[in-house]
């Protein structure tokens, strides 16, 4: 029998007290005897949140997701509610996406709150996670709450947590909720409800917010240009059903494909191995329907519509995925052209990014003569930046792993705006007979030919979680020189947050929160950054290089040179 440690030993017994309901305790005993492993994977800590709020495999314990740590959660947020706004009549909305036991913990969710006396709006159905920040504000809650683990696989669920201002949770606040949660007990949440404080919404929102979608989303192109266009679209059994189609339709779209093997939502997600639209296989059959019916792009978002994968025609017309830095710099390119045209740029306005996503993104906003703000991974700092910068126009930003927010009307990654965005554009390409891809060649030989590739290495449970931390160890006391024959210049630490000149040996303070990631810079401009993820048990590398494109014919050539660079960098590395 593997040797449990006594502190965990004490987790386990407290889970098989009357504080549970007979059916936990029995799962408890049931691991006692048969899974010893899983019964010390699942309550060695306590589920915490990272950038994506709490994430976890569903289960008992403390360290799973299930309706104890989401009640224990809920109940540490209703005493921080009252805390924060004394003598209100508190209220919160919830929304919840396609997995296993969505609607049951939405419904524990709002049980606990409303028990707590918190007037709750609780969507009828699953909804996408950008429509519980747009109802959130135009509910005047003071915060919201999404069940969901984005594309994490079947086995996992999360929560997320929103505050007045539409965005996800920021210093100092998720600490002081941790603070809260952490002092409590698990009888100390109040899971009986009061129904007269459960209000159910649906339709009713969902009008308001597609119709915001579509004026934020819409940029004068001709109707002619809009029937020209052919859409494949796949939802890969997730939220975006519900609102996309209806978005498109309202936008005047009406030639949208829709792949109707993964339209059903389903949490086991049949079709794919993940429903992560960063990952090629899962776009393969809307590509396939692409093909068929001769698609001019294609969409594919996760599963709570947060985030969205895009593939268009290459130079050989042949179906090619954009990396979410491509998508990025088409969308954000749009925008400031789109306001530099209407005269709205006057030196007030800024675009959002994160410190591992391309540096192209710098450069673009610098020719448009509009900053680019840059901050850490997850767009709850580009919230940020917006709640911080009110005196500010947000313009629009993106991170590379498949997000992006078009103004402030929803404050996360929002892919039912940004898949409309991406179609308004590849009409309009259209309209003056180019693809979308000769659009980005266009700004790589304006702005630089920037490549980027990202690595992701999985090592799970306890002993992945050592590792993981290990390797970022090892990186900090033994830094990178050289990376590929190229001497690092330059080296930012955002969990020290101190970035150091290799070549001046001078040092200085990163004005970004601590955050465990390092970065590299060599003196050719290559960007190596090391991060682990804050909601998946992996440590990712991105890796980013760059260089001039003087023309079209030379593209395919440049870019096999740049992919070979990137190759050479991570085989330098040992990854």
């Amino acid at each position: 029998m593997l040797h449990i440690e006594p502190e965990i030993l004490e987790k386990v017994n407290e889970w098989l007290t009357q504080t549970f309901d007979k059916e936990t305790q029995e799962k408890v005993n049931r691991m006692i005897a048969g899974n010893p492993k899983e019964l010390k994977e699942s309550f060695y800590k306590n589920l915490e949140f990272g950038t994506g709020g709490m994430r976890g495999i569903m289960g008992v314990g403390n360290n799973r997701i299930n309706k104890y740590t989401l009640g224990k959660n809920t109940q540490g947020l209703s005493n921080y509610l009252k805390q924060s706004f004394p003598n209100q009549q508190l209220k919160v909305a919830i929304a919840y996406d396609c997995r296993h036991n969505s609607k049951t913990f939405g419904n524990v969710v709002a049980d606990v709150f409303s028990a707590n006396g918190i007037q709750v709006y609780l969507f009828e159905d699953l909804r996408p996670t950008p429509e519980l920040s747009f109802a959130l504000k135009h509910l005047n809650c003071h915060c919201g709450i999404v069940l969901t683990a984005s594309h994490n696989p079947p086995e996992y669920n999360g929560y997320k947590v929103y505050w007045q201002d539409g965005g996800q949770l920021v210093p100092p606040q998720d600490a002081e909720i941790i603070s809260e949660i952490n002092s409590l007990s698990y009888s100390d949440i109040k899971f009986e409800s009061n129904p007269d404080l459960i209000t159910y919404i649906g339709k009713d929102v969902d009008d308001v917010f597609i119709n915001a979608s579509v004026k934020n989303g819409s940029f004068d192109t001709p109707q002619e240009a809009k029937d020209n266009l052919n859409i494949v679209f796949t939802s890969l059994h997730g939220t975006s059903i519900t609102i996309i189609p209806e978005t498109l339709k309202r936008a005047g779209y009406k030639n949208v494909h829709i792949v109707q093997e993964q339209a059903e939502p389903n949490g086991n997600f049949p079709t794919v191995n993940s429903p992560n639209p960063e990952e090629p296989e899962a776009l393969k059959m809307a590509m396939e329907l692409a093909k068929k019916t001769d698609g001019d792009i294609v969409i594919g978002t996760d599963p709570d519509c947060d985030r969205l994968g895009v593939v268009v025609r290459n130079l050989e017309d042949e179906l090619v995925i954009l990396n979410g830095n491509q998508t990025m710099i088409l969308m954000t390119n749009f925008l400031l052209k789109q306001w530099k045209s209407q005269g709205k740029i006057n030196g007030n306005q800024f675009v959002g990014s994160t410190i591992v996503s391309t540096p192209m993104m710098s450069v673009l906003s610098d020719a448009y003569n509009v900053e680019c703000k840059i901050g850490l991974t997850g767009f709850k700092w580009i919230a940020k930046m917006i709640k911080d910068f009110p005196e500010l126009d947000f313009i629009g930003g993106g991170e590379e792993s498949f997000g992006f927010m078009v103004g402030d009307f929803v404050r996360d990654k929002d892919a039912v705006t940004s898949t409309l965005l991406a179609i308004e554009i590849a009409a309009q390409a259209k309209a003056n007979g180019k693809t979308l891809y000769q659009e980005l060649i266009d700004l790589y030989i304006e702005h630089g030919f920037y490549k980027e590739r990202l690595v992701s290495i999985t090592k799970k449970g306890i002993e992945g979680a050592e590792e993981i931390k290990q390797m970022m160890v090892d990186a900090r006391e033994n830094p990178l020189k050289e990376v590929n024959g190229e001497k690092v210049v330059l080296i930012e630490d955002y969990k020290l947050s101190v970035a150091k000149n290799l070549q001046t040996h001078e040092s200085y303070k990163l004005d970004i929160p601590e955050s465990n990631v390092l970065i590299y810079y060599t003196e050719n401009g290559s960007k190596i950054a090391l991060r682990p993820s804050g909601t998946e048990p992996k440590i990712k590398f991105y890796i980013s290089v760059n260089t001039a494109l003087d023309n079209v014919s030379d593209f395919t050539k440049t870019e096999q040179l740049l992919e070979s660079k990137i190759d050479a960098i991570l085989k330098d590395m040992n990854i």
